[in-house]
């Protein structure tokens, strides 16, 4: 059981199959097969490097921001919401993952939803939100893990479904979808973008920078000077021993200059792998669809549609996270019980998507109004369900995306009548 839950909890490897499948399928030679199936796997890997070093920097960040404006609240962070429901529920939400799973195969085969989920950690995150709120009703652990494994296997297959007309959009292809449970939160910001949809033509990508900003143009430049100058108001503000609390031996004022360009190699390395291993899965799921699961497509992690539109990543990255930080002041004002401070990390991948999405239907305009919207929707959602998961044990942090709180809520309803 411990082998099986840690194979289907490795993306990389899962990936790796489905490759390997598709290559025996289309009856590639032996040496063939290999180099698709490491190509897969290596390129998966690079992809994941690339993710944890832009993470990390941005976990240095919010540290920086958070002790620097002395914003004192819960940090809406999926992973450490999971570390502390694995400790408690481990059985109950490793079972609804591996059952989700192979319910997506099965919704997917008899179903129009023919959309297969592989970004298992987010299926890991959503298996930890059934299960909390399953099991804070008494339900025991055999109804807990086939209600909730039912339901994550439902929700992975028909999702990403409301995203896929924008992801024709963007991609120019049916071949691929979004794998990432903010998509009510994408979809949304596609419509929305479609309220600029006079100003589609323009995108973020044709904004004509002066030339002293030409720079910009180069996607990694942007991203530099972005991060290079939000890391240096944070530490600043947080000041020289907080600083270099983080720094360890680096010098205080060395070190956001370091992570802000830390950050860029991160998100280089991550575009690399996304390139080196959609091209091979692509390729490999189009045998697998054919013989098994007719028209299906691999529904995919969010920086596969970076490279589409790269300005406006950036462009959504920061209207959520001042949107976020809009939610915090709020819920301040208003005296909310409880505050959620949005985590940089979250709003880049989610804002930044989101970004993607809105600018594919109303240009710029798009992007910034769609990405805000999703913003706040990552602020405020999560204060509904917060109480929920403070009964179960989990206290400092909760689970932000969209498509979580959404189901979440809708399950914490229905389940209410019944009790």
């Amino acid at each position: 059981m411990d082998f099986i839950i840690s194979f289907l909890s490795t993306p990389a490897v899962l990936l790796g199959l489905v490759a390997f499948v598709g290559l025996i399928a289309q009856k590639k030679t032996g040496t063939e097969v290999l180099t698709g199936t490491f190509k897969t796997i290596i390129g998966f890997l690079i992809f994941s490097a690339g993710g944890s070093i832009m993470t990390g920097a941005l976990q240095n960040f919010n540290t920086l921001f958070q002790k620097g404006f002395h914003i004192v609240g819960v940090v809406a962070s999926p992973e450490a919401a999971t570390a502390l429901a694995q400790t408690q529920y481990a059985l109950v939400t490793s079972c609804t993952l591996i059952l989700g799973f192979i319910m997506n195969l099965v919704i997917a085969r008899i179903t129009p939803f023919k959309n297969i989920f592989f970004t298992t950690g987010h299926s890991l995150f959503f298996a930890c939100v059934l299960s909390l709120i399953i099991k804070s009703y008494g339900i025991s652990d055999v109804a807990a893990i086939l209600l909730g494994g039912t339901l994550l296997g439902f929700f992975s297959a028909a999702l990403p479904q409301l995203c896929q007309p924008f992801m024709r959009k963007i991609t120019g292809s049916d071949a691929t979808a979004i794998g990432h449970f903010n998509m009510i939160g994408y979809a949304l910001s596609g419509y929305i973008g479609k309220l600029f949809s006079k100003h589609k033509d323009k995108t973020t990508e044709h904004i004509n920078f002066p030339k002293w900003l030409s720079f910009f143009r180069d996607f990694l430049m942007g991203v530099a000077a972005v991060m290079l100058v939000l890391f240096y108001v944070s530490a600043l503000k947080a000041g020289r021993e907080i600083t270099q609390e983080l720094a360890g031996t680096q010098h205080w004022l060395v070190f956001p200059f370091v992570q802000a360009f830390t950050f860029a190699a991160g998100m280089s390395i991550l575009m690399t792998g996304v390139r080196m291993f959609l091209a091979e899965i692509t390729a490999a799921f189009v045998s697998i669809s054919e013989k098994f699961i007719p028209n299906s497509r691999p529904a995919l992690d969010v920086p596969t549609v970076f490279p589409f539109a790269p300005t406006a990543v950036i462009v959504g990255f920061i209207s959520a996270y001042a949107a976020g930080l809009l939610g915090v002041l709020v819920m301040v004002v208003f005296k909310f019980p409880v505050v959620i401070i949005p985590a940089a990390h979250i709003c880049f991948f989610s804002g930044g998507t989101a970004g993607v999405f809105g600018n594919s239907t109303g240009g710029w305009r798009g992007a910034v109004a769609g990405s805000f919207v999703v913003g706040l929707l990552l602020a405020f959602l999560p204060t509904i369900l917060y109480p929920v998961y403070g009964s179960m044990g989990l206290e400092g942090s909760t689970f932000p995306n969209i498509d979580y709180n959404v189901v979440g809520i809708l399950l914490e309803k229905i389940l209410s009548i019944f009790h």
